[in-house]
């Protein structure tokens, strides 16, 4: 699933591109996770904004409100000054003077939703219960031991929860609990002040460091022009089950927590 990190590579991937462009027609495929919510033909000759990310959300703002973008399980977004014939699971064109914006999403739970402002519904209470931005100047340790405290889950199924922090996806909640020496299995109220401040660095530092990547490709993620991800060759535990921990030799773990693979190492990561 595409993550913070891909997510915003896409954005700055095409957002440059296709700013300032004027929609000249709209194509919809099969029907994605949530219908558009406007006749197509409204948003043509509409000039298109600066385009911006709020979590795993892309939004495209046009002169008339906008659209709102998910990715979903399996999404990718390209842009290209071409256009060409839409494939088996190209489901949402945007084509403009100045190129083809294309969804593609071979399961189909990504979505497009034409809102009148990020403040009205249905774009307002998609993005209500999202937490803060990694690199919003509120997210620090206080903000992260407030949000932890008095929750009986486990750390790591706390921030993928997103309520507190978004892009601290599985991946990345994994690396960032690595560097913080976090057991993921504790309890998340019993991280301590000093320790979700350590883990609140942690998660800003993992999420810059696989935005300079490029994001992670572990299937099939690339930007919008193409261009695959690097980071899954730079993770520490994530994916690296039985190998020595890179710190200090014991052999990196797997667990499953919420139906999702966790690794970490038991020596390093401490209850």
């Amino acid at each position: 699933m595409p993550e913070l990190p891909e997510v915003e590579v896409t954005r700055r991937s095409f957002a440059d591109a296709i700013e300032g462009a004027r929609v000249e027609a709209v194509r919809l495929g099969k029907p994605l996770r949530w219908p558009l919510g406007i006749e197509p033909g409204a948003l043509k000759g509409q000039r298109v904004g600066q385009a911006l990310r709020r979590g795993k959300y892309l939004w495209l703002p046009l002169e008339k409100g906008g659209l709102l973008m998910h990715l979903g399980m399996s999404g990718s977004l390209n842009f290209s000054a071409a256009s060409s014939a839409p494939g088996f699971h190209d489901h949402f064109d945007l084509q403009t003077d100045r190129g083809l914006l294309r969804l593609t999403d071979p399961r189909r739970f990504g979505a497009v939703v034409w809102s009148p402002s990020l403040e009205d519904d249905p774009a307002a209470k998609l993005l209500s219960t999202l937490g803060l931005e990694p690199f919003d100047p509120r997210f620090d340790g206080a903000h992260l031991h407030a949000g932890l405290s008095g929750r009986r889950v486990a750390v790591k199924l706390a921030l993928l929860a997103g309520d507190i922090v978004v892009g601290a996806g599985n991946i990345y909640a994994c690396e960032a609990l690595f560097r913080a020496g976090i057991d993921p299995r504790v309890p998340a109220q019993k991280v301590s002040r000093p320790r979700a401040a350590k883990l609140a660095a942690a998660v800003r530092g993992v999420l810059a460091q696989a935005l300079e990547a490029g994001g992670t490709t572990l299937r099939d993620f690339k930007d919008a022009h193409g261009v695959a991800g690097s980071f899954q060759m730079q993770a520490e535990v994530y994916g690296r089950e039985g190998l020595p921990c890179l710190h200090c030799g014991t052999k990196i773990k797997r667990i499953v927590q919420g139906a999702r693979s966790t690794f970490f190492c038991p020596s390093c990561q401490k209850r």
